[in-house]
């Protein structure tokens, strides 16, 4: 049966529901189990728990701004593969967003309290990123997960030793975001110069330190 076409207001319909979704952690769910699943939890101090949080809410942050970025992307992009491939990756950071909410369910903690406007300014960078050009999009893709990766693992190194359940699921998470880099290369990303990815990283560290306590 052949697929209809979405129109552009029907796919402005698909990204309003998916905003729902997003901001407010209700109505996704994970296609895999979490890797922490079946793993006993470790015995923390209040204040290893609340680093653990923190972590955490950062990661869940970070999926919360890929799912805008994707969902951006899509909206512009030129060629139907490319935002297939974008939705794509969007459903499986579904994946990501579901396993970080439920550890910080488990942590006695909650997401950030600034997810919406950290989902606004993705969304609009990647639907100009899309508007500019496939090219361009992938390569903000790419560049967009080398500095996720980066901050996993940061956080690998940093989450205390004894939790098991959230290393494996930052774990995962960071063979999946190095996937998604390298698939978005190569389907044509263009290298994005260093100056831009250090502005990126100015970005994303506003992005972390202020969803690690809020």
């Amino acid at each position: 049966m052949r697929q209809r076409r979405l129109s552009l207001v029907d796919r402005l319909i698909c990204e309003a529901d998916t905003l729902m979704r997003t901001v407010t952690s209700r109505g996704h769910s994970a296609a895999r189990p979490s890797p922490a699943t079946g793993h006993t939890e470790a015995e923390l101090s209040d204040a290893e728990r609340r680093h653990a949080a923190g972590l955490m809410r950062v990661n869940h942050t970070g999926e919360v701004c890929a799912q805008a970025l994707y969902q951006g992307q899509a909206l512009t992009a030129r060629m139907p593969t490319v935002r297939d491939d974008m939705r794509k990756a969007a459903e499986e950071e579904v994946d990501h967003l579901v396993w970080c909410e439920e550890r910080l369910r488990e942590l006695d903690s909650h997401t950030s309290v600034l997810n919406p406007a950290w989902y606004g300014l993705s969304f609009a960078l990647g639907a100009v990123a899309g508007a500019i050009g496939d090219d361009v999009s992938l390569g903000f893709v790419a560049a967009t997960e080398e500095r996720v990766c980066d901050h996993l693992r940061d956080h690998l190194e940093r989450l205390p030793d004894e939790d098991r359940k959230s290393r494996l699921i930052v774990q995962q998470m960071l063979e999946d975001e190095q996937r998604h880099g390298d698939q978005a290369m190569q389907a044509g990303g263009r290298e994005f110069p260093r100056r831009v990815k250090d502005a990126m990283t100015t970005v994303s560290a506003l992005m972390t330190g202020s969803s690690y306590r809020v």
